[in-house]
């Protein structure tokens, strides 16, 4: 049960046991299991080394022998980091008496996910960057059983539309950890600018990673004509991975395809069905402009693509997007209807020829991909006519797509516009407020993100294929760190809870007032912009 007390930790544990007393920090130690995985005890040693700055008087982290047997004969004192090898991966164990903090997990990210919850229990002076010795440095006695409801908990980052610095990202990475959410989805690639260096196809970085201008104001509005863009190197994407990872987080690129390839097409014209003249686009929106499939060079490029990035980014997953692809070229384009012809694409009640080619795209690529040790996810258009098996859907229109894909067993992320945009507006006064201008007027109040269950409409068998849930930030309109931070602060919030929470232990009152008094001065010490109403 969650009592309420001392323990105000975001996400909410599964248990909660509170007792008298406090855990004194001041003259204790710090001892650390040497099976628990050289990231776990770096994470040790950095909370060992925060806790000397901010407390005071706290000794560097040993590894004595025999520890396991200590804590299992209840010998332990100090603060102890000890295998237990029954939890499930992610889960933890926080025993917390007058004498001793013992934390037990079987997993780096569990050990990582229970001194996030150690910091949340300590003055909110532990975020920062100097001493704090007269504050309260001392832990509830209590005990915490917690693991997350779901094994997908993500948020993805459009860095197409707006550019941000690997700062910045690693500054929204370091949110998400202290939240335990473990996906990263970085869009690298769109009509507006590629942003990912791929060695073999360098036009890709000197002219499609940047555009003439932006357009001003909503879809109807003039372009400013100043020239926009920026890209990652490669050395850059290693170092975000690298990052995310120390943190417990895994990063899922994609390269959206075959639409949303204007700024490919700007590179290598070749690739359409056409041979252009394209421009990296400078509208919003959907681009008819898009990959000819009826064209071997259009496989060769992706899969060389796909190749480079597969070499940096280690993770099981690859999104290769699959929306909005507009298939008018591909019904006018000679290569593209010998390739339907070629195939035996027939149309059928339930997909035109059209749209069993890009079956056939996505088919194709998820084979290659299979190759290289990737299982791919793709937005929930890629249900649209056939759909080889293993592929992950990423339900975005809404939750019907993932009803649908989980029904027919495909595994499934929720992402529904309607819960997990970010890009849409946090107050419903919408622009008549003081919300800043934002890609779509949508109505995403806090207590809406928090009221989402992901599995909600399915039964238990169908549930059973919902990996979890993701929020999207997709930045038309949002052009500077600032308002991206303000657009998922404090919405990531009640994200995690809608991603780690059992139902039962889901209360909104209680997770707002947890979010005014303890989140938001967190996040006003790390310097993160946030809404604060």
């Amino acid at each position: 049960m969650i009592l309420a007390g001392a323990i105000n930790i975001i996400p909410a544990p599964l248990s909660v046991m509170e007792d008298k007393g406090s855990f004194k920090l001041k003259g204790n130690s710090i001892s650390c299991d040497s099976s628990i995985g050289q990231n776990a005890k770096d994470a040790v040693a950095a909370f060992s080394a925060q806790l000397t700055l901010c407390a005071g008087n706290i000794y560097p982290v040993s590894q004595p022998s025999g520890l396991a047997q200590t804590v299992k004969e209840g010998k332990a004192k100090g603060i102890v980091f000890c295998v237990d090898p029954t939890l499930k991966d992610e889960a933890y164990h926080i025993r917390i008496s007058k004498d001793a903090a013992i934390i037990e997990a079987s997993s780096e990210n569990g050990f990582l996910y229970a001194i996030q919850s150690l910091k949340q229990m300590l003055p909110v002076a532990i975020w920062g960057n100097k001493a704090a010795e007269d504050q309260k440095w001392e832990l509830p006695c209590c005990e915490i059983k917690d693991k997350p409801r779901f094994a997908y908990r993500g948020m993805h980052l459009d860095c197409s539309r707006h550019f941000f610095s690997t700062d910045e990202i690693k500054k929204v990475l370091d949110q998400m950890a202290i939240l335990k959410l473990n996906r990263f989805h970085w869009h690298l690639t769109d009509d507006q600018g590629w942003r990912a260096e791929i060695k073999k196809y360098p036009r890709l970085i000197e002219v499609g990673a940047y555009r003439s201008g932006t357009m001003v104001g909503y879809y109807t509005g003039p372009s400013d004509n100043i020239r926009y863009g920026g890209y990652y190197t490669q050395e850059e994407m290693r170092e975000i991975v690298a990052y995310a990872q120390k943190l417990g987080i895994t990063v899922v690129p994609e390269v959206d395809l075959p639409g949303h390839m204007v700024a490919a097409l700007a590179s290598y014209p070749e690739l359409g069905c056409f041979g252009g003249p394209y421009e990296v686009w400078t509208m919003w929106g959907v681009s008819p402009d898009v990959l000819c499939p009826g064209k071997e060079q259009t496989f060769t490029f992706l899969c060389d693509v796909l190749d480079e990035l597969c070499e940096i980014f280690p993770g099981e997953y690859f999104h290769i997007g699959g929306d909005e692809c507009p298939k008018d070229n591909w019904a006018k384009c000679p290569d593209c209807q010998a390739k339907i012809q070629e195939l035996g694409l027939v149309a059928d009640e339930h997909a035109s020829a059209e749209t069993r080619l890009q079956n056939y795209v996505t088919s194709r690529i998820q084979a290659h991909l299979k190759t290289r040790g990737k299982k791919i996810i793709g937005w929930d258009e890629i249900l649209e006519g056939d759909l080889e098996e293993g592929a992950t859907v990423m339900s975005w229109r809404g939750l019907s797509g993932g009803i649908e894909a989980s029904n027919r067993n495909f595994d499934v992320i929720m992402t529904p516009t309607d819960y997990c945009y970010f890009d849409y507006c946090q107050d419903p006064a919408k622009q008549e407020s003081d919300e800043p201008l934002c890609a779509f007027w949508g109505d995403l109040t806090l207590e809406k993100v928090y009221s989402f269950d992901p599995t909600a409409g399915l039964n238990p068998q169908a549930a059973a294929h919902i990996l979890g849930a993701q929020a999207n930030v997709w930045t038309e309109y949002i052009p500077d760190d600032a308002q991206l931070e303000y657009m998922i602060m404090p919405r990531l919030l009640a994200m995690s809870e809608v991603q780690w929470c059992e139902l039962k232990n889901k209360n909104f009152a209680n997770f707002e007032s947890k979010v005014k008094e303890f989140a938001f001065p967190r996040l006003e010490l790390q310097g993160f912009n946030f809404r604060n109403k």
